[in-house]
């Protein structure tokens, strides 16, 4: 289901227009969270944009994440396309190469105050092509650990955070904690993927952060990596931890951290405001380290505009609006920014009044120390091919390194 909010009603009546007033253009918006807050804040943003532009509304249309991509490809196919929209990283080059993306260089160039230069090159990266620019980073979010205090207090453990201070918080050390955590813990799961699908539309999130703490890698540049001893034992560690230590929640049974239901999780700071009402006490550290490093991993989404969009000019001005140095600012106690002086300020640390400064602390160094998920001009066919070979790794006696070969097999004429 497709959930729309229209932001626009209080400032168009404030203006003097009548509440059955139809507005002369409006801009659909996909974006894929439902949550409370994060709609309340890009409201916001619209209704500062409204009030400029009094025959404007913005509708942010809500498409569930794992059929976000698929939904907003068919919508153009079919002749519907959205004005603008969120994108992934891992889409970025497959929309950039299919001519989906408006360039919107000369209105970001052209406004005054932008300040293009502020945002740092390398979040650019996939956005930027010969002086085109096809999107703005509204998140460059590295993946954190979220844990259940009140539970390792209640087993007697040492938290992430205390170990990241001594040196001793390793992807090992997460497995044994899952498993002590499980077992000292009646009906509460040890360790749960990112979002809870992480045997599906999130697999990567959850593969990729261990598999470079180990020195691994999905591909590097037209190879695939899939199939390398580091890949392979950090999938087998992770495999490990479902069937051999049972203390993961495995795919098909439900476990939330943020109902109290597992230990451990891996997620973005954005998740923070999932805990608004938490029972208990929790905290968050960086990704774990491996034999590699940390193997920090940041997952970046931008705002893009559609090239088929019936509003271009209209929605490249709005993707300035969103993205300029106030409502960047405003964005950043959820979506880690890509501005060089909104990450660097003092403010940044205290953005979000659910996470203390030196927590904020592990944000904004993950950002500088990670490497963005692995993207591709062909991801949407690469992330097909591979499905069903990690779909074969969810079974108790899965051949991994046998797997994995079969998955590069797959993929390698794609690369």
């Amino acid at each position: 289901m497709i959930k729309r909010l229209i932001y626009s009603a209080a400032t168009m009546a404030a203006l003097g227009f009548g509440a059955n007033s139809v507005s002369a253009e409006e801009l659909r918006f996909t974006v894929w969270t439902g949550s409370e807050a994060h709609l309340k804040m890009l409201g916001e943003i619209a209704d500062s944009f409204t009030a400029t532009h009094p025959d404007v509304t913005v509708r942010y249309d809500t498409i569930p994440f794992g059929d976000y991509v698929q939904k907003i490809t068919l919508q153009m196919a079919g002749g519907n396309p959205p004005d603008l929209g969120w994108l992934l990283e891992n889409s970025a080059p497959a929309f950039v190469d299919a001519g989906a993306l408006a360039d919107v260089s000369e209105t970001l160039k052209s406004t005054n105050g932008y300040d293009y230069g502020d945002f740092s090159q390398s979040a650019m990266g996939l956005w930027e092509t010969d002086g085109a620019i096809y999107g703005i980073p509204f998140s460059t979010s590295p993946f954190l650990v979220y844990f259940n205090k009140s539970l390792y207090e209640s087993a007697g453990l040492e938290t992430p955070d205390a170990r990241v201070k001594d040196g001793t918080w390793t992807w090992e050390q997460l497995k044994s904690d899952s498993k002590a955590l499980r077992d000292a813990s009646s009906g509460v799961w040890g360790f749960e993927t990112v979002d809870g699908q992480g045997y599906g539309s999130r697999v990567w999130h959850t593969l990729v952060p261990i598999i470079r703490a180990y020195g691994g890698a999905a591909w590097d540049g037209d190879t695939c990596k899939f199939d390398s001893p580091e890949t392979v034992k950090a999938v087998q560690l992770f495999h490990d931890m479902v069937y051999a230590d049972g203390s993961t929640v495995p795919p098909g049974e439900q476990g939330d951290f943020f109902s109290g239901k597992a230990a451990l999780t891996v997620t973005q700071i954005s998740r923070v405001s999932k805990l608004s009402d938490a029972t208990f006490d929790w905290g968050i550290a960086p990704l774990p380290a491996g034999p590699a490093g940390s193997g920090a991993t940041v997952g970046q989404a931008a705002v893009v505009a559609f090239a088929q969009g019936k509003h271009k000019e209209l929605a490249a001005e709005f993707l300035a609006h969103m993205t300029s140095k106030e409502n960047v600012a405003k964005m950043a106690a959820f979506f880690p920014p890509a501005r060089k002086s909104v990450l660097e300020a003092d403010r940044f640390l205290t953005s979000n009044a659910a996470v203390a400064p030196e927590k904020m602390a592990f944000v904004a160094q993950g950002i500088k120390n990670g490497s963005v998920l692995p993207s591709h001009k062909r991801f949407p066919q690469i992330e097909a091919a591979a499905r069903s070979n990690f779909d074969a790794l969810w079974s108790k006696n899965a051949d991994i390194p046998a797997i994995m070969k079969k998955l590069c097999g797959s993929i390698q004429p794609l690369l």
